[in-house]
């Protein structure tokens, strides 16, 4: 095999994509499969689901585990299923995410609560399952799915961006936890990508231009771009790399 074959192989590997029924999840998805890894996708409804995996079973292997990740007996049953199923779990992408925008005084506890179920919690809940066997194996892969508002503040989504910080501080603490057994963690921060959580910004002429103008790419990104960094940090090519958060967001955060 040739040597820069190896750095991104990711045969014999089992994976687990959360969200994955569309956007970066499904993306992300494609990619592992191409690369050899069999890949468990996830998402809350079984039809859906399924129409993903037959989008991804052109470029491998795939299977479906239907559960919604914000149901903790629920997300650590899948873990201890693909367990005994294939004997290991290698790579874990924590991608499942949602949002609610509001004005501070319409969002109310249970928005708040809803948000960060989804996006920190279920994280910490698959994480935390998955662990023990990555580091009785000696070997793991965690990327948590971030957002350029792991590190940034915008008006109106204060779960979400309380959620995104709280995924970073996550990722740099399970790396500190899990990386002397050879388990790394690292996190991905997308600035604004063409995906069905921005789809009512997408509609919003005026928004799409403010992204644009602070863009140094002058444009949205588009989902597959992102799984390129996702198969960076499960590969053997970032086999160093721990506790680090890689923004891809067209340069975004450079300008702001």
């Amino acid at each position: 095999m040739a040597l820069l074959q190896q750095m991104f192989d990711l045969s014999g590997r089992v994976a687990l994509v959360t969200g994955a029924s569309r956007g970066f999840g499904l993306e992300i998805a494609k990619l592992f499969a191409e690369a050899g890894a069999l890949v468990v996708i996830n998402g809350r409804h079984a039809e859906t689901l399924q129409a993903a995996a037959d989008a991804v079973r052109p470029h491998g292997l795939v299977e479906t585990a239907a559960f919604d990740v914000a149901d903790a007996p629920a997300a650590e049953a899948a873990i201890v299923a693909i367990g005994k199923t294939h004997g290991r779990l290698d790579i874990l992408i924590n991608n499942a995410g949602i949002n609610i925008r509001k004005p501070l005084d319409a969002f109310t506890v249970d928005d708040w609560r809803q948000v960060l179920e989804v996006d920190l919690t279920a994280a910490f809940v698959l994480s935390r399952a998955a662990a023990p066997g990555m580091v009785q194996r000696g070997f793991g892969r965690i990327v948590n799915i971030g957002s350029v508002l792991s590190v940034k503040g915008r008006a109106s989504i204060p779960a979400y961006t309380a959620a995104k910080h709280g995924l970073l501080g996550l990722t740099k603490s399970l790396a500190a936890e899990l990386g002397s057994a050879g388990v790394t963690c690292n996190a991905i921060a997308p600035g604004y990508f063409e995906t069905e959580i921005n789809r009512d910004l997408l509609k919003d002429e005026a928004f799409v231009r403010f992204v644009n103008e602070r863009t140094p790419l002058r444009r949205w990104g588009r989902p597959e771009e992102l799984a390129g960094a996702a198969l960076y940090l499960a590969s053997p090519a970032a086999s160093y790399v721990n506790g680090h958060l890689l923004t891809v967001d067209g340069g975004m955060t450079t300008t702001l």
